[in-house]
């Protein structure tokens, strides 16, 4: 009911333009984006049209031309809503850089979150030039409560935090857990996009007991859960049925981080399994990644307490030191979880099939899961640089596994839409219609591309001629403006 209001309200404004062209005639806007290719995912308009944006916000959808301060000729280009990463870990200059560049307006991390929620977005006090925000965070919770100190994000400054102590190892008695409910309250009370649930890492210390009170706490507070679920062996589904029963029996809505790197060649089983508990009344949604491999540190749980090679199914030699790019042995395996525990590892176990088996989901999202993005001199994964081009470059142009108006919902209306539980002011995201914030990236569908690699992650994708925050223009040409700043940290107030 709400996708049709929101489709007649916008055929109603766009008849009066359409009819009414005097009024607009007489009118100059801020910015005018002409001749472009408009697609909206949520009303299917895809047709050329000019906007007219005043102080941040589309205000005018025509199919005459339109005056303004400020044109930007679209003509052969897809004008589209802007990009959001719904699950990033680059807050961060570069990382804001390369989002950029590859279409993103809007940069969330909702799979770890911070706490402090105000802490989260440091290296942006001095200016964001897009948005971003975050969930409360529940491994610095425990880490506060558990250990007696301060990690409120994964990167503190240029240093990356660990994942070594009691909060990644020992369960919570009830006091403890109390303790952490009322840290959470108080991060939802100052803003956090939900609650951000790092479980895979903390596998045999977060009790029934603790795991209830999150999801306690996200009903009672109508807020939703991010989770990356308990890793089983090759795909096993019991991590995701745990939180499927718990999401069915408290009535918290849940978000599945990267599915398709949990659920392996099971991937079908697993979506099968969230098709099933939504239609009995569960509010479940999930994303993809669109690169194979995992990236994590070296520390986490998955390969320091369990059976790393059997749950993936590979071995030392599929495994990439991020930071040289080297293919590690059993020898140099050992010496960096010893030395170098914060370093980071690409371990490539994924298949394409299982990668497009989730893009076909509907209702799928995408987004980057990109590592800490501090220093070219380190490398990362290729996420953070071409995770979108790719989805729209490779799956959509070249694979022809969806069409160009799913990849744009799976890249931003569809995350929006899902974040709305957390805050309103996501109604006015994701999408190309009167009212909405004008996030826009403008691109080539016959070029857009991602470059970045395996080894290789800095390097910018191809195809993505401008990218507006707030209506300002802030890539053009390919290129990144630096000094216009307006982005705005995201959150529930």
């Amino acid at each position: 009911m709400h996708n049709c209001k929101v489709y007649f309200l916008t055929v109603f404004f766009s008849s009066l333009m359409t009819y009414l062209p005097a009024s607009i005639a007489n009118e100059s806007f801020d910015v005018v984006i002409e001749n472009g290719r408009v697609i909206d995912p949520e009303t299917g308009l895809d047709a050329i049209r000019h906007l007219g944006i005043n102080k941040g916000t589309i205000v005018a959808i025509s199919e005459d031309e339109l005056a303004g301060a400020q044109i930007i000729d679209a003509s052969g280009l897809v004008v589209a809503p802007g990009f959001i990463d719904i699950h990033s870990h680059s807050p961060s200059l570069l990382g804001q850089h390369f989002n950029l560049l590859d279409g993103v307006t809007t940069q969330l991390d909702t799979e770890a979150g911070a706490y402090p929620v105000q802490f989260y977005g440091e290296h942006f006090l001095g200016g964001a030039q897009l948005n971003y925000g975050s969930s409360v965070g529940h491994f610095a919770i425990r880490i506060k409560v558990m250990e007696g100190r301060d990690q409120p994000y994964a990167f503190i400054g240029r240093k990356p935090g660990n994942m070594i102590g009691d909060a990644w190892t020992k369960k919570a008695n009830t006091e403890q857990i109390e303790a952490m409910r009322k840290l959470i309250y108080d991060g939802l009370d100052n803003g956090g996009l939900g609650i951000g649930v790092l479980l895979d890492y903390m596998t045999n210390a977060v009790s029934d007991e603790e795991l209830a009170m999150l999801f306690d706490v996200a009903a009672e507070r109508n807020v939703p859960l991010f989770i990356h679920v308990r890793r089983g062996v090759t795909g096993d589904s019991s991590g995701l049925i745990e939180v499927i029963d718990l999401a069915k029996s408290s009535g918290a809505s849940l978000f599945v981080c990267h599915i398709s790197h949990n659920a392996m060649g099971n991937i079908g089983d697993w979506l099968t399994l969230i098709d099933e508990a939504n239609q009995q009344g569960a509010d479940i949604a999930t994303e993809t990644l669109t690169y194979g491999a995992g990236a994590t540190t070296i520390s986490a749980d998955v390969f320091q307490r369990r059976d790393w090679q059997k749950i993936f199914d590979i071995t030392y030699g599929d495994v990439q030191w991020v930071s040289t790019g080297e293919w590690m042995t059993e020898e140099t395996w050992r010496k960096y979880s010893k030395e170098r525990p914060n370093g980071v590892v690409n371990h490539h176990y994924m298949k394409e099939e299982w990668l497009e088996t989730a893009i076909k989901w509907p209702g799928m999202m995408v987004s980057t899961d990109s590592l800490p993005t501090l220093d070219r001199q380190y490398k990362v994964n290729p996420n953070v640089a071409g995770t979108f081009s790719r989805l729209l470059g490779h799956y959509v142009r070249e694979r022809g596994i969806i069409d160009l108006t799913t990849g744009l919902a799976m890249t931003s209306l569809r995350p929006a839409q899902w974040l709305e539980r957390a805050s309103e002011k996501f109604k006015r995201k994701g999408r190309i219609q009167i009212g909405a914030d004008a996030d826009i990236v403008i691109f080539n569908p016959d070029t857009i591309k991602d470059q970045a690699t395996h080894g290789d992650p800095f390097q910018a994708s191809t195809g993505i001629e401008r990218v507006l925050v707030g209506g300002r223009v802030v890539v053009e040409g390919g290129q990144r403006i630096e000094g216009r700043y307006p982005g705005k940290k995201l959150s529930v107030n």
